[in-house]
Protein backbone atom coordinates (compact mmCIF):
# COMPACT_ATOMS: atom_id res chain seq x y z
CA UNK A 1 0.00 0.00 0.00
CA UNK A 2 1.67 3.02 -1.52
CA UNK A 3 0.88 7.01 0.03
CA UNK A 4 1.05 9.14 -3.15
CA UNK A 5 1.33 12.60 -3.48
CA UNK A 6 0.31 15.28 -6.09
CA UNK A 7 1.33 18.86 -6.05
CA UNK A 8 0.27 21.13 -8.71
CA UNK A 9 1.05 24.79 -9.53
CA UNK A 10 -0.74 26.59 -12.26
CA UNK A 11 2.41 28.74 -13.75
CA UNK A 12 5.93 27.54 -14.50
CA UNK A 13 7.42 30.71 -12.80
CA UNK A 14 5.36 29.57 -9.71
CA UNK A 15 7.16 26.82 -6.54
CA UNK A 16 5.54 23.56 -5.55
CA UNK A 17 8.51 23.24 -2.92
CA UNK A 18 6.41 24.30 -0.10
CA UNK A 19 3.70 21.76 -1.22
CA UNK A 20 6.41 18.98 -1.65
CA UNK A 21 7.52 19.66 2.26
CA UNK A 22 4.51 19.11 3.10
CA UNK A 23 3.65 16.40 1.15
CA UNK A 24 6.48 14.40 2.42
CA UNK A 25 5.88 15.25 5.91
CA UNK A 26 2.61 13.40 5.40
CA UNK A 27 4.76 10.29 4.53
CA UNK A 28 4.27 10.05 0.66
CA UNK A 29 5.89 7.40 -0.82
CA UNK A 30 6.34 9.21 -4.29
CA UNK A 31 5.21 12.69 -5.40
CA UNK A 32 3.83 13.51 -8.54
CA UNK A 33 3.88 16.86 -9.84
CA UNK A 34 2.76 19.13 -12.10
CA UNK A 35 4.11 22.45 -12.90
CA UNK A 36 2.66 25.43 -15.22
CA UNK A 37 -0.31 23.07 -15.56
CA UNK A 38 -3.80 24.98 -14.31
CA UNK A 39 -5.75 22.57 -11.92
CA UNK A 40 -8.77 23.31 -14.25
CA UNK A 41 -7.47 21.52 -16.72
CA UNK A 42 -8.52 17.82 -16.82
CA UNK A 43 -5.66 16.49 -18.73
CA UNK A 44 -2.20 16.58 -16.44
CA UNK A 45 0.22 14.24 -17.28
CA UNK A 46 1.90 13.58 -13.84
CA UNK A 47 -1.71 13.41 -12.20
CA UNK A 48 -2.67 11.00 -14.81
CA UNK A 49 0.49 9.01 -14.12
CA UNK A 50 -0.22 9.06 -10.84
CA UNK A 51 -3.67 7.82 -10.91
CA UNK A 52 -2.50 4.48 -13.48
CA UNK A 53 -0.62 3.64 -10.19
CA UNK A 54 -2.91 3.55 -7.91
CA UNK A 55 -4.49 0.45 -6.17
CA UNK A 56 -6.76 -0.96 -3.48
CA UNK A 57 -5.41 0.28 -0.03
CA UNK A 58 -3.83 3.28 -1.40
CA UNK A 59 -4.04 6.73 -0.53
CA UNK A 60 -3.68 9.82 -2.48
CA UNK A 61 -2.68 13.07 -0.34
CA UNK A 62 -2.81 16.63 -1.66
CA UNK A 63 -1.38 19.84 -0.02
CA UNK A 64 -5.28 21.13 -0.75
CA UNK A 65 -8.24 20.52 -2.57
CA UNK A 66 -7.64 22.88 -5.44
CA UNK A 67 -4.33 21.75 -6.06
CA UNK A 68 -6.17 18.15 -7.39
CA UNK A 69 -9.13 20.22 -9.67
CA UNK A 70 -10.58 23.59 -9.35
CA UNK A 71 -13.80 22.12 -11.09
CA UNK A 72 -16.74 20.44 -8.93
CA UNK A 73 -17.83 17.72 -11.03
CA UNK A 74 -14.00 16.68 -11.98
CA UNK A 75 -13.16 16.75 -7.92
CA UNK A 76 -16.52 14.60 -7.14
CA UNK A 77 -15.83 12.16 -10.28
CA UNK A 78 -11.77 11.50 -8.85
CA UNK A 79 -13.39 11.11 -5.18
CA UNK A 80 -16.06 8.44 -6.40
CA UNK A 81 -13.13 6.68 -8.18
CA UNK A 82 -11.07 6.77 -5.08
CA UNK A 83 -13.98 5.22 -3.07
CA UNK A 84 -14.91 2.85 -6.00
CA UNK A 85 -11.15 1.75 -6.24
CA UNK A 86 -10.79 1.00 -2.64
CA UNK A 87 -8.51 4.15 -2.51
CA UNK A 88 -8.07 6.65 0.48
CA UNK A 89 -7.90 10.51 0.36
CA UNK A 90 -6.58 12.99 2.27
CA UNK A 91 -6.23 17.10 1.84
CA UNK A 92 -3.79 18.39 4.02
CA UNK A 93 -4.81 22.03 4.38
CA UNK A 94 -8.56 21.23 4.66
CA UNK A 95 -8.83 18.80 6.83
CA UNK A 96 -10.37 16.12 4.73
CA UNK A 97 -10.04 12.60 4.89
CA UNK A 98 -11.58 9.42 3.06
CA UNK A 99 -11.10 5.61 3.74
CA UNK A 100 -13.46 3.44 1.62
CA UNK A 101 -12.70 0.76 3.98
CA UNK A 102 -14.16 2.01 6.89
CA UNK A 103 -16.98 4.75 7.60
CA UNK A 104 -14.08 7.52 7.63
CA UNK A 105 -15.06 10.56 6.01
CA UNK A 106 -18.71 9.29 4.68
CA UNK A 107 -21.34 11.84 4.01
CA UNK A 108 -19.58 15.01 6.02
CA UNK A 109 -16.45 14.61 4.07
CA UNK A 110 -18.09 14.26 0.88
CA UNK A 111 -20.24 17.63 1.77
CA UNK A 112 -16.77 19.41 2.44
CA UNK A 113 -15.51 18.51 -0.72
CA UNK A 114 -18.40 19.58 -2.68
CA UNK A 115 -18.29 22.89 -0.96
CA UNK A 116 -14.86 23.76 -1.27
CA UNK A 117 -14.52 22.53 -4.27
CA UNK A 118 -17.65 24.80 -5.53
CA UNK A 119 -16.01 27.88 -3.69
CA UNK A 120 -12.52 27.25 -5.83
CA UNK A 121 -14.18 26.91 -9.05
CA UNK A 122 -16.70 30.32 -8.26
CA UNK A 123 -13.31 31.97 -7.22
CA UNK A 124 -11.51 30.44 -11.02
CA UNK A 125 -15.20 31.44 -12.84
CA UNK A 126 -14.93 35.27 -10.94
CA UNK A 127 -10.87 35.96 -11.70
CA UNK A 128 -11.67 34.71 -15.52
CA UNK A 129 -14.26 37.53 -15.09
CA UNK A 130 -12.33 40.72 -16.04
CA UNK A 131 -10.09 38.58 -18.58
CA UNK A 132 -12.63 37.89 -20.97
CA UNK A 133 -13.97 41.23 -20.40
CA UNK A 134 -10.70 42.76 -21.69
CA UNK A 135 -10.68 40.26 -24.27
CA UNK A 136 -14.14 41.34 -25.67
CA UNK A 137 -12.62 45.50 -24.93
CA UNK A 138 -9.08 44.46 -26.92
CA UNK A 139 -11.67 42.63 -29.95
CA UNK A 140 -13.97 45.68 -30.07
CA UNK A 141 -10.77 48.37 -30.28
CA UNK A 142 -9.13 45.87 -33.67
CA UNK A 143 -6.59 44.88 -31.43
CA UNK A 144 -6.00 41.14 -30.51
CA UNK A 145 -6.12 40.20 -26.73
CA UNK A 146 -3.78 37.21 -25.68
CA UNK A 147 0.02 36.38 -26.40
CA UNK A 148 1.93 36.85 -29.13
CA UNK A 149 2.15 34.58 -32.09
CA UNK A 150 5.76 33.82 -31.95
CA UNK A 151 7.38 30.75 -34.39
CA UNK A 152 10.14 29.28 -35.72
CA UNK A 153 11.39 32.66 -37.36
CA UNK A 154 11.26 34.79 -34.04
CA UNK A 155 14.66 36.15 -32.81
CA UNK A 156 14.35 34.49 -29.11
CA UNK A 157 13.29 30.70 -30.70
CA UNK A 158 16.35 31.41 -32.79
CA UNK A 159 18.80 32.56 -29.71
CA UNK A 160 16.82 29.53 -27.73
CA UNK A 161 18.42 26.85 -30.07
CA UNK A 162 21.85 28.30 -30.64
CA UNK A 163 21.80 27.91 -26.73
CA UNK A 164 20.69 25.23 -26.99
CA UNK A 165 23.44 23.66 -29.74
CA UNK A 166 26.14 25.27 -27.28
CA UNK A 167 24.75 22.65 -24.68
CA UNK A 168 23.31 25.32 -22.26
CA UNK A 169 20.48 24.07 -20.09
CA UNK A 170 16.85 25.21 -20.78
CA UNK A 171 16.87 26.91 -17.25
CA UNK A 172 20.14 29.23 -18.13
CA UNK A 173 18.95 29.34 -21.84
CA UNK A 174 15.50 30.87 -20.11
CA UNK A 175 17.78 33.62 -18.25
CA UNK A 176 19.98 34.77 -21.01
CA UNK A 177 16.49 34.97 -23.49
CA UNK A 178 14.45 36.72 -20.73
CA UNK A 179 11.73 33.80 -20.98
CA UNK A 180 10.78 31.15 -18.72
CA UNK A 181 11.83 27.55 -18.61
CA UNK A 182 8.20 26.23 -19.94
CA UNK A 183 8.64 28.54 -22.72
CA UNK A 184 12.17 27.72 -23.65
CA UNK A 185 11.14 24.07 -23.93
CA UNK A 186 8.16 25.56 -26.32
CA UNK A 187 10.91 27.26 -28.15
CA UNK A 188 12.81 24.19 -28.45
CA UNK A 189 10.08 22.11 -29.89
CA UNK A 190 9.71 24.86 -32.98
CA UNK A 191 11.08 23.69 -35.59
CA UNK A 192 13.68 25.83 -37.37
Amino acid sequence: MARLGHACVSLAEQNADFQIRELKEAGCDRIYRDQGISGTRVSRPELHRMLDRLGPGDEVVVWKLDRLGRNTRHLLELLDDFKSRGIKFRSLRDGIATDPASEVGGAIAQAMVTIISAFAQLERDQLSEPTKAGMAAAAGNGRKAGRREVNADHEKVKRAHELKVRGLKPADIGKIVGVSRATVYRYLAMES
